[in-house]
């Protein structure tokens, strides 16, 4: 299995036990991209989480080319949770280094999304796992 349905298929396993959408988020942020819950949130994000899912098998257009593209995308929809797009897109930019022109730059994008679909009810977390595969995973 790839780290693109292994995403999928933890945030599966994560809507089955959250209470809410930013339980949800800030748990998948934990178990995929290494952002603490708690206090020290901040830590991991401004030192880009860490890696819990290695591999690829993301679309071209967000594949840098790295083992660390799950990460990526987790982190960045836990810090979104937290703090909003606005923010969590400028740090991405300005901190992370992302442009928006990249894949990094893109897969923060759909990351935001994500966010912003789960936060207006237009998307369920149960739904998740099947966003992420249509949206970020390569055909099988």
């Amino acid at each position: 299995m790839d780290a693109c349905s292994e995403l999928a298929d933890a945030s599966a396993r994560i809507a089955a036990s959250s209470e809410s959408t930013r339980r949800f988020l800030i748990d998948l942020g934990a178990e995929v991209g290494g952002v603490r819950r708690g206090l020290f949130w901040p830590l991991d994000a401004a030192t880009g989480g860490s890696n819990r899912l290695r591999g690829r098998g993301f679309r071209r257009h967000v594949d840098d080319g790295t083992d660390g593209q799950a990460r990526h995308f987790a982190g960045i929809a836990a810090v979104a949770a937290r703090v909003g797009a606005g923010p969590t897109r400028w740090l991405s930019i300005h901190v992370g280094r992302d442009a928006p022109d990249t894949a990094d730059g893109r897969l923060t994008d759909h990351a935001i999304d994500f966010v912003r679909l789960l936060r207006s009810g237009e998307l369920a977390p149960t739904d998740a796992p099947d966003w992420i595969r249509r949206a970020l995973c390569t055909a099988d």
